[in-house]
């Protein structure tokens, strides 16, 4: 999905060093491939178990039987937040060391436009068809979002939100702190305001409405990662890039206060209910931390932005040991898009042996085994990408 950033392909930046041309923040990568790790557990349990519970904003929340089937869905949610805030946080390296290789700021903007319509593209070419294994052979309903009118033909997942985000976002890149700021702020706002009620859940929204703001079904139509949710989270991504390439590793350092912040935050909206809550928080701690992800609710963004941060600043402090230790991760992070695209159709063939679902204990020895498949595919892609100049096409995959 290249759920995650652009990186300038190789060396490690050194500790007090900023950003350059050539270089990579294995922390970046790490954290990368960590979301894509959690990511293929979700997508496991969807083709392999057959269980996906979805928290829209005009259905009643999941409800679990115990910890490890809510704890199977939640620890995911890291995932969106992370591809959508890493998202912006590259794109700002990259257009910097593309300058610094003598692109015009003209070509960056077209290198990301294009980027941008070829990840709807794949959405709807290359992503949609592997969701159709999932149902093929079934037996198990999986989600069911708000709205109605007919079966899905045209789906725009989390491949057309970071596609339409990384156009809107590409003529930003070089915009005025203020703006991104505003702009990061009224997203987040805008969604929190005018998200219906629960009452309309079943109101056929324009399909136009479904792409922008409202996620559901329309008539052939399905939306489930509109564009305004997620520009917020973007822009937060774009001034975290400006810091690093500003400061270099010090950005790093108050990213463990951000995130203490964003988790405090956390409690304090979703105890009082209310604002920033779709879904009133309900008695003991799974009802509390059973949080609203289409759209994302201010809860939601605050407890997943403030792991995300906390985990990014862990792994810098553990940058020099990831070259080893972090292996897995640091392939996993290099090839987002190969593993995104990948693993669907890797759990979606393993799921075809199980059309009444499995238990989670087969659910995650099959996610393993994906991954374990999945690990040299990366590794073959990642040497074969890093072969190619900078001007080849492939970079835009």
């Amino acid at each position: 999905m290249r759920a995650a950033p652009f990186m300038p392909d190789e060396d490690r930046i050194e500790p007090g060093q900023k950003p350059r041309a050539g270089s990579r923040l294995l922390s970046l990568d790490a954290v990368r491939g960590l979301i894509m790790i959690l990511m293929a557990v979700d997508h496991a349990s969807y083709f392999v178990a057959r269980v996906h519970p979805a928290e829209f904003w005009g259905t009643a929340l999941p409800r679990y039987a115990d910890a490890l089937a809510f704890l199977t869905r939640w620890v995911t949610h890291l995932c969106a937040p992370g591809f959508f805030f890493l998202m912006g946080t590259g794109m700002v390296l990259f257009a910097a060391a593309r300058r610094q290789a003598g692109w015009t700021n003209r070509r960056i903007v077209r290198f990301f436009a294009t980027r941008g319509i070829l990840l709807i593209l794949l959405q709807l070419w290359l992503e949609n068809p592997a969701w159709l294994l999932g149902r093929l052979g079934s037996r198990q309903p999986l989600m069911d979002p708000p709205g109605g009118g007919g079966d899905v033909l045209l789906h725009f997942g989390v491949l057309y939100g970071l596609g339409a985000t990384m156009l809107v976002c590409a003529f930003l890149v070089r915009a005025r702190t203020t703006v991104i700021v505003l702009l990061s702020l009224g997203a987040v706002l805008a969604t929190q305001w005018l998200t219906p009620s629960a009452a309309d859940s079943g109101v056929l929204y324009s399909p136009w409405l479904r792409l922008l703001l409202i996620p559901g079904h329309t008539g052939v139509w399905q939306s489930f990662y509109p564009l305004v949710p997620w520009l917020g989270v973007t822009g937060l991504g774009i001034l975290f890039g400006r810091e690093l390439h500003r400061q270099g590793e010090c950005a790093f350092r108050p990213l463990l206060f951000a995130g203490a912040g964003f988790l405090a935050l956390f409690v304090v909206v979703r105890w009082a209910g209310g604002f920033g809550n779709f879904h009133p928080w309900e008695s003991g701690w799974i009802g509390f931390f059973n949080v609203t992800k289409y759209p994302p609710s201010l809860a939601f963004l605050l407890v997943t932005l403030g792991l995300t941060f906390l985990l990014l600043f862990v792994f810098h402090q553990l940058e020099t040991s990831l070259p080893r230790a972090g292996r897995p991760l640091l392939v996993f992070g290099r090839s987002p898009l190969f593993f995104y695209i990948a693993h669907l159709y890797v759990y979606g063939l393993m799921g075809l042996a199980f059309p009444e679902g499995a238990g989670y204990g087969v659910m995650y020895l099959f996610w393993l085994l994906g991954l374990i498949i999945l690990f040299p595919l990366c590794v073959w892609y990642g040497h074969f990408k890093r072969r190619k100049p900078v001007d080849s096409g492939w970079k835009l995959f």
